[in-house]
């Protein structure tokens, strides 16, 4: 019999937590941009790092998908990864994890526990975190992430809707979590109008952005180029390069990506597009095959390159040499590779949907619609105008300046305080 995962200690000082986190179907270890990983393990390991830093003692709860990862893997002083056996200790379809949830339960309950307060991440934690509040007596807090309704309404071609259980867990939390953290202010006005939420359970934490990795200029001292980028940035040379990051999902539009560049060549002919990232592990996922393939019929298949999902350090070496960042997404909670972008001082042109408008200033520019020729006219104009493009990099630069990660941990400590201490902490307000 497993033995359980010791207790926290007390976290000593008032102003320190022992705070539970919930990432169920995906684990902050796993590389963002394949699979079920992408924003929202970057949000996970770059709070939690930081809520260490601060003296607080976090766990991140996970379900194991592989059978000789350790039981805990400690990160940091105060910052532990914690893997669960819920179902079969390997990859699942997204759709099946529902089924494995009651077992994640049993294993937390079980094996871990003593915290202050617990956070879920996206719907399926949401559900953990519902029954290991009512049994640990803590509060809860809970970010989507992602919104089934949200994403109902912006199917891509082919892709299949988020299923009716999903629609009432995620009315359920709405209803009962002791505080939902949105994303934007955009994200806060929908859990209002579509969930019936009161805004005095609505707190808005805006993600940050790593200022110093994703920056115009490199480190001082640049690790060299993993072999497929250093492949990659060789075959391109000074081609005008537009980049596409993010898991391969409809969701995102990388075959927007591909059939503006198509539109693009008729105007800029030696553009190049890279699309890094993976394969997504939900259904409806786009396989590197499939966009192969579209570029083999639209004549660019000589100018698309896909690369593989890569760790931060090389991504951000990539939105340095890029000249655009492209972002077609069909919907998008809160655009982190928007704001990684500008950060790193390269313009962006993204899709004028919700998530978006929060993120990209004047370091870009917002398209209407995913009609390929629109987002390729907006490509060609950073392309074909480098004063511009200069413009729009510095600005952009600076918009990133003001949201750094520190101040998304700023805005969660204050958010805990509130929902473990009422007596003492004023209530923190839907901004």
């Amino acid at each position: 019999m497993t033995p359980p995962i010791p207790n926290r200690p007390a976290a000593g000082p008032d102003t320190r937590l022992r705070i539970g986190v919930l990432s169920v179907h995906t684990s902050p270890l796993e590389q963002p941009g394949t699979g079920d990983g992408g924003g929202l393990n970057v949000y996970v390991m770059e709070v939690a790092r930081r809520l260490a830093e601060r003296g607080h003692l976090v766990d991140v709860l996970t379900r194991r998908t592989e059978s000789d990862t350790p039981d805990v893997v400690q990160l940091d002083e105060g910052l532990r990864v914690v893997h669960l056996l819920a179902g079969p200790p390997r990859a699942v379809p997204k759709q099946e994890l529902p089924s494995y949830l009651c077992g994640f339960s049993m294993q937390a309950l079980g094996r871990t526990g003593d915290y202050d307060l617990l956070h879920s991440h996206y719907w399926l934690s949401g559900w953990v975190a519902r029954r290991l509040s009512r049994r640990w007596q803590v509060p809860y807090a809970h970010t989507f992430h992602t919104l089934g309704v949200m994403k109902n309404r912006a199917l891509a071609p082919g892709d299949l809707p988020e299923p009716p259980l999903r629609l009432v867990a995620e009315q359920r939390l709405a209803d009962d979590a002791d505080r939902v953290l949105a994303l934007t202010c955009g994200e806060g006005r929908l859990l209002h109008h579509r969930l019936g939420m009161s805004g005095r359970r609505i707190t808005v934490v805006p993600p940050g952005v790593d200022v110093e990795r994703f920056a115009p200029q490199p480190p001082a001292r640049p690790a060299g180029p993993a072999p497929e980028v250093a492949a990659l940035l060789d075959e391109v040379g000074q081609a005008p390069l537009v980049l596409f990051v993010g898991r391969l999902q409809p969701l995102k539009g990388p075959d927007v990506a591909v059939r503006t560049l198509a539109e693009l060549r008729r105007r800029v002919p030696d553009a190049r597009l890279a699309i890094v990232g993976g394969a997504s592990g939900d259904h409806g996922g786009t396989e590197p095959a499939d966009l192969r393939a579209l570029a083999v019929h639209l004549g660019v298949d000589d100018a698309v390159h896909l690369v593989s999902a890569r760790p931060q350090e090389e991504l951000a070496a990539l939105y340095r040499r890029a000249d655009v960042v492209h972002v077609p997404s069909r919907t998008e909670t809160f655009g982190l590779v928007a704001l990684e972008a500008q950060a790193s001082g390269t313009p962006v042109v993204a899709s004028a949907v919700d998530g978006l408008h929060s993120v990209v200033g004047a370091g870009g520019t917002l398209v209407e619609g995913h009609e390929p020729a629109d987002h390729a006219t907006a490509i060609a104009g950073f392309l074909t105008d480098p004063n511009r493009a200069r413009r729009a990099g510095e600005a952009g630069r600076q918009h990133a300046l003001a949201s750094s990660w520190s101040s998304t941990v700023d805005r969660l400590e204050s958010v805990y305080g509130a929902m473990v201490r009422p007596d003492v902490a004023a209530v923190v307000r839907a901004s």
